[in-house]
């Protein structure tokens, strides 16, 4: 998978930075759109934990729980 969580706290860090560039801010409905991405990446991984308790399961790609990083 190519994507993983680490790859979400990078996109919302650089929101940060972004937001707080003085010579170029990010544009605030912008940065609003990436934290709600962000928040629904969030719950998506909540529920993905609690499946994985519920099941048995042996880990997540997206969490990176219970598997070798590649």
């Amino acid at each position: 998978m190519k994507n993983k969580v680490e790859d979400l706290r990078n996109h919302l860090f650089a929101t940060i930075e972004g937001l707080l560039d003085k010579d170029e801010p990010l544009d605030i409905e912008r940065a609003k759109a990436v934290a709600q991405v962000g928040s629904v990446m969030v719950e998506m991984a909540k529920v993905e934990v609690k499946a994985i308790e519920l099941l048995n399961g042996n880990g997540s790609k997206f969490l990176q729980i219970g598997m070798e990083q590649n």
